[in-house]
């Protein structure tokens, strides 16, 4: 049997829309290929019908919309017939599209660790780990990868995870891209999760770009807000153009749907002690061999008399350009001592050389969320409260009553800083001597 003949879409003819030419110097005849236009005295065009060859060219360039495709009754009918057919092939695309998101399901939560000891922004996302997976009536998964790291999905458990998948090699002793890279895509080819949540931190983001790279899935990175809509989709809320608008993304074509999130920027859920899950342990095939490299030395700059982990503070001091110099800011770490906490600041003051960028607390410094936050000579831009909005008290100190920080300040002074926190500092000093 002959196989059916496809059709073939007509091309039609163009013709002049009468009363719309605006003799524009016939563009319409320069661009036929055919020499399919001719111009009549008045400057407008006369076309051939049997020159014409339907490419469309003398339609598009002309200034005035003066030209249309005409098509016979039959070839209209021939094209309804082509779309027709083609709206069944993309329903049956769309259909296919739906079946493969539908085989995934769950949520995953990437543990990070260094020598076996956790990350605590990988508790933070098991805390909002468990807010999505019960939205969305699905279970909660930790994926643990490394060396004599068993323990952790134990402290997985308690922190929420029904599950855990535990990778326990001596390869993946040491954080190398590639290594976990692989391990990672193995295991969600795998176990099919829709959503994969890690940590914002340097092995976060090398690790989530490179998966979503090589799964071609979307990633959203630093996200400050995750909930689920009712078609199962992760919206992803995070600052945009440069911190003015809050955007939410939308994965909805693609899973697992990916996020980062940076550390402090979700709450610690409560840790409920003596917790169980199911384990499950993969091996995967992976020699050293055939890794191209090699972790030599690590260094570590913790300890340092100059390092201060602003992060997790629970009293912090800010400065902003209303301090006016580098020395002004003594009063602050004054201030920080008596209350038992660390000097931060804004992105002004990091950019003028008075703090370290360790130092610093907004969208491109560290997130925060201490117990008591004071804000000195910060006026309160975008950048900055996106780093430190969700403090249990922020304390602002500003000159200026019309400072955007006082917006989202739970106790405002309005007054000069160079009086006000010498002011506290006595004051504090004196409620700590009363009570010895």
């Amino acid at each position: 049997m002959k196989e059916p003949q496809k059709l073939k879409k007509p091309r039609g003819k163009a013709r002049v829309i009468t009363g719309k030419c605006a003799a524009c110097g016939a563009r319409c005849q320069s661009a036929c290929p055919v020499d399919g236009v001719e111009m009549t005295d008045a400057g407008e065009p006369v076309i051939s019908a049997e020159k014409c060859i339907g490419c469309v060219k003398c339609v598009k360039v002309c200034p005035a919309n003066a030209l249309e495709m005409f098509y016979t009754p039959e070839e209209l009918e021939i094209i309804a017939r082509m779309e027709g057919a083609g709206d069944g092939e993309q329903d049956e695309e769309e259909k296919e599209r739906q079946a493969k998101i539908a085989a995934f399901r769950g949520v995953w939560v990437f543990v990070e660790q260094y020598a076996g000891e956790p990350a605590k922004v990988s508790w933070e996302l098991l805390g909002v780990g468990r807010q999505l997976a019960d939205a969305l009536g699905v279970e909660l998964s930790a994926v643990v990868i490394g060396e004599k790291v068993a323990h952790l999905t134990r402290e997985a458990f308690c922190y929420g995870a029904d599950g855990a998948y535990l990778i326990d090699q001596p390869v993946f002793r040491q954080y190398r891209t590639e290594p976990y890279l692989d391990t990672m895509c193995y295991l969600i080819e795998k176990y099919k999760p829709e959503i994969v949540l890690m940590g914002a931190t340097g092995m976060g983001r090398d690790l989530a770009g490179a998966v979503a790279t090589r799964i071609k899935t979307g990633l959203t990175a630093d996200c400050t807000g995750l909930d689920v809509d009712a078609k199962r989709n992760l919206m992803q809320t995070r600052p945009a153009f440069g911190g003015n608008i809050m955007a939410t993304i939308m994965c909805d074509r693609f899973r697992p749907q990916m996020s980062t999130v940076r550390p402090h920027v979700m709450p610690m859920p409560e840790r409920r002690a003596g917790a169980t899950g199911k384990v499950i342990a993969e091996e995967y095939q992976l020699s050293e061999a055939d890794i191209f490299t090699r972790v030599l030395q690590v260094i570590t700059d913790k300890g340092g008399k100059d390092k201060v982990d602003v992060a997790g503070a629970e009293f912090i001091v800010s400065g902003g350009r209303g301090l006016m110099a580098k020395e002004n800011f003594g009063m602050l770490e004054d201030l920080a001592e008596q209350l038992g906490g660390v000097v931060g600041g804004s992105r002004g003051a990091v950019d003028a050389g008075w703090l370290p960028q360790d130092r610093q607390v907004g969208q491109t410094g560290k997130t925060v969320r201490p117990k008591i936050y004071i804000a000195c000579g910060i006026s309160g831009a975008i950048q900055h409260l996106v780093g430190m909005q969700d403090s249990d008290v922020i304390i602002a100190i500003n000159r200026d009553a019309e400072a955007p920080i006082f917006e989202v300040a739970t106790f405002g002074i309005v007054g000069d800083l160079f009086q006000v926190v010498p002011a506290l500092t006595a004051r504090v000093r004196e409620l700590k001597q009363a009570r010895r």
